[in-house]
């Protein structure tokens, strides 16, 4: 009877023994994949990130929106020329060089306008110039390395049936949590390039109120805005190099619980210090 149980419990050992190393080879591929794309997808401008949905968003604010920032720029230059004619007492006090003045604001307002897509993505190419410049960063890899597995599975074996069960659950639990901050990970970079893509396809509203000078803080905010959203790629970078100095202190040891989750420990800083770059980058920038 004891050797039957014996044999259960080292049939038992065997599966579990299998799980955790199974658990720990797959474990962290799924944020090493993401981690180690941060650099070139943040560096990446509008235009390279997907032509299709590039082409998209300008057609849209060219035909859609740029119509709308032209009635909203004649309504503002209609505004001020009547304030201008107000304040020299209806013309009483007449200079014709306020005119010349009006006009000329008036063109530069149109100008832009009609180039503010350009405008725009300048303000992007000088961000992912300074993100590709910045690349290097990143000195040390950002991949968390299980090169002891090998060596682990004596330690394993060594282990008595409860806690390796309950350091399977463990390693499955961290699986299942590394799965879902890489998914995390995705889902803010991305989303910040689908937010600029939603900024600047509104770009011609905020520029047509240049003209004003009652309005132009709108302009000015939106301008702020988009080099915040620029430059917050470099603050993601930075989060990533810093995460790959940190990630580099941990080993797989015997202590495999106590390694695992310094490095999902590391991966949760990381996971909230992007949340938070884009905010930071818009305190620098004094955007809202």
């Amino acid at each position: 009877m004891n050797f039957m149980i014996q044999q259960i419990s080292n049939w038992i050992k065997d599966l579990l023994v299998a799980g955790v190393l199974d658990n720990l080879t797959g474990l962290f591929d799924s944020v090493n994949s993401e981690v180690g794309s941060i650099a070139t997808e943040v560096a990446t401008t509008p235009e390279s990130f997907s032509p299709a949905v590039f082409s998209l968003i300008r057609n849209v604010s060219e035909t859609v929106i740029t119509p709308v920032a032209g009635i909203i720029l004649t309504f503002l230059c209609c505004y001020e020329l009547i304030q201008m004619i107000m304040e020299h007492n209806n013309l009483a006090n007449l200079d014709t060089w306020m005119f010349f003045k009006w006009v000329f604001k008036t063109w530069l307002a149109v100008m832009l306008i009609t180039n503010c897509f350009n405008i725009t993505m300048a303000v992007f190419d000088v961000a992912s110039s300074v993100v590709g410049s910045s690349g290097s960063l990143i000195s040390a890899s950002t991949a968390v390395s299980v090169d002891m597995l090998d060596t682990l599975e004596d330690t394993l074996n060594g282990m008595d049936l409860f806690p390796l069960f309950g350091l399977y659950l463990q390693t499955f639990l961290i699986r299942i949590t590394m799965f879902a901050m890489s998914i995390v990970i995705f889902v803010i970079v991305y989303g910040r390039m689908i937010e600029i893509y939603l900024m600047t396809s509104l770009a011609p509203i905020p520029f047509a109120t240049f003209g004003n000078r009652e309005q132009s803080q709108i302009g000015m905010n939106y301008l702020r805005s988009l080099i915040a959203l620029g430059f917050q790629g470099f603050l993601i970078l930075v989060c990533v190099g810093i995460y790959a100095v940190l990630i580099q202190t941990v080993s797989i040891s015997s202590n495999v619980i106590s390694s695992l989750w310094g490095v999902v420990g590391y991966t949760v800083l990381l996971v909230f210090s992007l949340f938070h770059s884009g905010n930071l980058a818009r305190s620098v920038m004094n955007a809202h």
